[in-house]
Protein backbone atom coordinates (compact mmCIF):
# COMPACT_ATOMS: atom_id res chain seq x y z
CA UNK A 1 0.00 0.00 0.00
CA UNK A 2 1.75 3.21 -1.14
CA UNK A 3 0.92 6.48 0.78
CA UNK A 4 -1.05 9.13 -0.52
CA UNK A 5 0.66 12.60 -1.06
CA UNK A 6 -0.25 14.81 1.43
CA UNK A 7 -2.79 18.04 0.36
CA UNK A 8 -1.14 21.16 0.60
CA UNK A 9 -5.15 23.05 1.51
CA UNK A 10 -6.86 22.59 4.48
CA UNK A 11 -10.16 21.18 4.49
CA UNK A 12 -11.81 21.71 7.34
CA UNK A 13 -10.78 25.36 9.51
CA UNK A 14 -11.69 23.79 12.73
CA UNK A 15 -8.84 21.16 12.33
CA UNK A 16 -11.51 18.22 13.33
CA UNK A 17 -9.26 15.53 12.31
CA UNK A 18 -6.45 16.72 14.25
CA UNK A 19 -7.91 16.79 17.32
CA UNK A 20 -9.50 12.95 16.87
CA UNK A 21 -5.66 12.14 15.62
CA UNK A 22 -4.37 13.66 19.15
CA UNK A 23 -7.09 11.93 21.20
CA UNK A 24 -6.05 8.40 19.86
CA UNK A 25 -2.26 9.72 20.77
CA UNK A 26 -3.41 11.06 24.29
CA UNK A 27 -5.15 7.59 24.78
CA UNK A 28 -1.99 5.47 23.38
CA UNK A 29 0.03 7.39 26.17
CA UNK A 30 -2.07 6.96 28.69
CA UNK A 31 -2.47 3.13 28.05
CA UNK A 32 1.25 2.64 28.14
CA UNK A 33 1.72 4.63 31.17
CA UNK A 34 -0.88 2.74 33.05
CA UNK A 35 0.75 -0.24 31.49
CA UNK A 36 4.28 0.40 32.60
CA UNK A 37 2.76 1.98 36.43
CA UNK A 38 1.35 -1.50 36.64
CA UNK A 39 4.93 -3.55 35.56
CA UNK A 40 6.79 -1.24 37.67
CA UNK A 41 3.90 -2.28 40.59
CA UNK A 42 4.36 -6.37 39.54
CA UNK A 43 8.00 -5.82 39.82
CA UNK A 44 8.49 -4.48 43.07
CA UNK A 45 6.04 -6.84 43.98
CA UNK A 46 7.58 -10.04 42.29
CA UNK A 47 4.41 -10.54 40.37
CA UNK A 48 5.15 -12.33 37.33
CA UNK A 49 1.84 -12.37 35.96
CA UNK A 50 0.93 -8.98 36.78
CA UNK A 51 4.13 -7.76 34.90
CA UNK A 52 3.11 -9.55 31.85
CA UNK A 53 -0.24 -8.32 31.93
CA UNK A 54 1.87 -4.61 32.42
CA UNK A 55 4.09 -5.56 29.63
CA UNK A 56 1.23 -6.63 27.26
CA UNK A 57 -1.18 -3.29 27.75
CA UNK A 58 2.21 -1.12 27.39
CA UNK A 59 2.96 -2.87 24.00
CA UNK A 60 -0.68 -2.13 22.80
CA UNK A 61 -0.52 1.06 24.09
CA UNK A 62 2.57 1.73 21.40
CA UNK A 63 0.45 -0.60 18.73
CA UNK A 64 -2.18 1.92 18.67
CA UNK A 65 0.59 5.26 19.14
CA UNK A 66 1.52 3.55 15.48
CA UNK A 67 -1.49 3.22 14.55
CA UNK A 68 -2.88 6.74 15.28
CA UNK A 69 0.43 7.78 13.75
CA UNK A 70 0.20 5.85 10.31
CA UNK A 71 -3.39 6.52 9.81
CA UNK A 72 -3.25 10.77 10.29
CA UNK A 73 -3.35 11.37 6.71
CA UNK A 74 -5.80 8.84 6.23
CA UNK A 75 -8.56 11.12 8.10
CA UNK A 76 -7.70 14.10 6.05
CA UNK A 77 -8.50 12.14 2.97
CA UNK A 78 -11.56 10.84 4.25
CA UNK A 79 -12.70 14.22 4.60
CA UNK A 80 -11.94 15.12 1.46
CA UNK A 81 -13.63 12.62 -0.08
CA UNK A 82 -16.95 12.81 2.43
CA UNK A 83 -16.68 9.48 3.93
CA UNK A 84 -16.73 7.65 7.36
CA UNK A 85 -13.84 9.24 9.44
CA UNK A 86 -14.86 6.95 12.57
CA UNK A 87 -13.16 3.75 13.04
CA UNK A 88 -15.60 1.40 14.90
CA UNK A 89 -13.67 -1.34 14.85
CA UNK A 90 -10.35 -0.27 16.66
CA UNK A 91 -12.80 1.90 19.19
CA UNK A 92 -14.22 -1.74 20.44
CA UNK A 93 -10.78 -3.11 19.89
CA UNK A 94 -9.34 -0.94 22.14
CA UNK A 95 -12.80 -0.14 24.35
CA UNK A 96 -12.53 -4.20 24.92
CA UNK A 97 -9.03 -4.71 25.55
CA UNK A 98 -8.65 -1.75 28.23
CA UNK A 99 -11.85 -3.52 29.87
CA UNK A 100 -9.86 -6.83 29.69
CA UNK A 101 -6.65 -5.27 31.52
CA UNK A 102 -8.80 -3.88 33.65
CA UNK A 103 -10.49 -6.62 34.88
CA UNK A 104 -7.45 -8.92 34.58
CA UNK A 105 -5.64 -6.83 36.81
CA UNK A 106 -8.23 -6.28 39.31
CA UNK A 107 -9.12 -9.80 39.83
CA UNK A 108 -4.97 -10.38 40.55
CA UNK A 109 -4.76 -7.53 42.82
CA UNK A 110 -7.81 -9.52 44.85
CA UNK A 111 -6.13 -12.81 44.63
CA UNK A 112 -3.01 -11.33 45.68
CA UNK A 113 -4.33 -9.24 48.58
CA UNK A 114 -6.53 -11.97 49.68
CA UNK A 115 -3.07 -14.42 49.60
CA UNK A 116 -1.25 -12.28 51.63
Amino acid sequence: MSPRPRHTTIFDLGLQHERTALAWERTAIATMVSGVLLTRYAAESAHVLLAIIGLLQTASGGALLLWASLHYDTRGHHLRDSTAVAQPTIARLIGLSTVAFIAAALVLAVILTAAS
